[in-house]
């Protein structure tokens, strides 16, 4: 059965990055900032929760997908962005609901499994 688009309450983008590209982190996090009017998440030089690499979260609305999707497509650089629905089911939206914008890499999902 088809799952309705209205199930979604919003959508995470993760920008992942290490040590040594920190700087392009920061670069593409200031001029996200400037571009949208959004939520975002701490700068994370760890992995933290289902994240394997250093991270930060940029959380939108589903009406805001249109634009911040390409925008982040054409300026991530070489930076991996993990972006997934916000649905109430934390096992499907980080497995299931999931778009990479770069290549993919496994999470820690153990910590969603009942």
């Amino acid at each position: 059965m088809p799952k309705n688009t209205s199930d979604i309450l919003g959508y995470h983008a993760h920008v992942y990055f290490g040590a040594e590209s920190a700087e392009s982190a920061r670069t593409l996090r200031e001029a996200i900032e400037r571009q949208f009017d959004i939520e975002m998440g701490r700068f994370h030089e760890k992995p933290v929760g289902p994240h394997p690499r250093y991270s930060y979260q940029v959380a939108f609305k589903p009406e805001q997908f249109g634009e911040i999707i390409p925008w982040l497509s054409l300026n991530r650089g070489d930076l991996t962005v993990f972006v997934h629905a916000e649905t109430g089911d934390e096992l499907a939206d980080h497995t299931q609901h999931v778009i990479w914008l770069g290549p993919s890499e496994d999470l820690k999902v153990s910590m969603f499994e009942k």
